[in-house]
């Protein structure tokens, strides 16, 4: 940081760690249906933060208890495009009997700050905070505005959060051409000389879907050769162990590119195996992006043990690369057969934009910077992210939430994992990346 970032009293550095536990400790666990607390609380808290510090946020709920916070910083240059930096509040459900510390405590332990949420996504929301609350107290605009949403509902598709603002108030994204927000900007540590930053700048798109077959219903005493649960299962058993083409994109391409000169060996994306295994940690992370995928993950049928039911249903998250939409569609319905009704839960679209421009540029500056062994290089994500959402307004989206990260720790293993934490070192770190990156940008 500069000399007058860490003369003046408290800075972004000072305040993140404690930003990032009080988010925690808000319990926002999204179970898609609207039973859980709702992200009211967290907005609430967001908007206080940043009103503090003299913005004028606005809290917008759409469903009862389901709340975002917008803001906008005016930057020394109004005239410019605008910024989007966007984040999540709402957090997957946590079973505190599995974990180490209570995951909505804030435990600092082992030098990190546990609990739901550290990686996904209240890290990078405490950072978003820490940044612009040093920025505003000492007087320093951004080059351009900046507008910051802390949104709801990301965890289940963006339906009350982000897909809300922008078909019902798209006016607050005026302006804004480019937008950072999370899964991206991570390290993974090559050797002493070199540690790779993954910047995302793809992602898959997703077909939520609900399997559904009709048969006979029946006496579980008698013989029934239409018995709607053996034929879903097996329709889902062929689904769950099917092995799907590699199709390697070119966001992929440029990766493994980039990796393997980094690793001074060749990556062949058509020996899965061989080459997930040179990628460590994030091989998990990395893997799913190298082919469309479905994953089997709910089945219900039946209310009682002695009567065979007419109705069988699963649910699977369907995943497709950009570009194999249709062929994933057609996959499906070939491996299930004809006896499977398939419908759509929720489907979203699959993004992938170019690693190039002032933008990129200026997260590799402010990478170097604070890390003179840094690589940005771009990567796929497996999942999806609020970023469909803002496509839709003409926003090109990255994702960038700085992190370096200690080599042993399972960082794609976190997200909605068990014992998520994250380093209170790279908290620190993302906030120094950030605030470079602002002026940069």
């Amino acid at each position: 940081m500069s000399e007058s970032n860490t003369t003046r009293g408290i800075t972004g550095e000072d305040e993140v760690v404690d930003l990032c536990r009080d988010l925690i400790r808000i319990d926002t666990s999204n179970y898609g249906d609207h039973s859980g607390p709702g992200e009211r609380a967290a907005a609430e808290y967001v908007a206080e933060k940043l009103a503090e510090v003299g913005l004028e946020p606005k809290i917008i709920e759409s469903h009862k208890g389901r709340a975002s916070t917008v803001a906008r910083i005016e930057g020394e240059d109004p005239s410019r495009p605008a910024l989007l930096i966007h984040g999540h509040t709402d957090v997957v459900p946590a079973n505190a009997d599995d974990w180490t510390h209570h995951p909505f405590s804030g435990e600092i332990a082992d030098g990190c700050v546990w609990g739901r949420g550290a990686v996904d996504m209240k890290d990078m929301d405490a950072m978003t905070l820490a940044v612009v609350r040093d920025r505003l107290r000492s007087g320093r605009k951004p080059p351009r505005d900046v507008v910051l949403a802390f949104l709801a509902d990301e965890e289940a598709g963006g339906t009350y959060g982000a897909r809300h603002l922008v078909d019902k108030h798209p006016d607050l994204f005026e302006g804004v051409t480019e937008a950072i927000g999370e899964v991206g900007g991570f390290s993974f540590t090559v050797n002493e000389n070199l540690r790779l930053y993954l910047v995302e700048t793809a992602q898959k798109g997703m077909h939520w879907m609900r399997l559904t077959v009709e048969g006979t219903a029946g006496h579980g005493s008698m013989t029934n050769s239409d018995n709607a649960i053996t034929e879903l299962c097996e329709a889902v058993g062929r689904l769950g162990r099917h092995t799907w083409p590699v199709r390697v994109t070119k966001t992929v391409r440029s990766f493994l590119d980039e990796l393997s000169d980094a690793l001074g060996t060749p990556l062949d994306p058509e020996d899965m195996d061989a080459t997930l295994a040179k990628l460590g940690g994030i091989a998990k992370m990395v893997g799913a992006t190298l082919q469309n995928s479905a994953a089997p993950t709910m089945l219900g049928a039946g209310y009682k043990v002695n009567v065979i039911p007419g109705q069988a249903t699963a649910h699977v998250d369907g995943r497709f690369l950009p570009g194999y939409e249709q062929e994933f569609l057609a996959d499906l319905d070939r491996i299930l057969g004809p006896r499977v009704k398939r419908e759509d839960v929720h489907a979203d679209k699959a993004l992938e934009t170019s690693f190039d421009g002032s933008l990129v540029d200026a997260m590799q500056s402010a990478l170097r910077a604070e890390d003179p062994i840094a690589r940005a290089v771009p990567y796929m994500l497996s999942g999806g992210t609020d970023a469909k959402s803002f496509d839709d307004l003409g926003i090109r989206c990255f994702g960038f939430a700085p992190l370096q990260l200690p080599p042993e720790l399972d960082f794609a293993g976190m997200f909605h994992g068990v014992d998520e934490r994250v380093p209170v070192d790279g908290l620190k770190f993302g906030v120094r990346v950030l605030d470079r990156f602002l002026d940069a940008s």
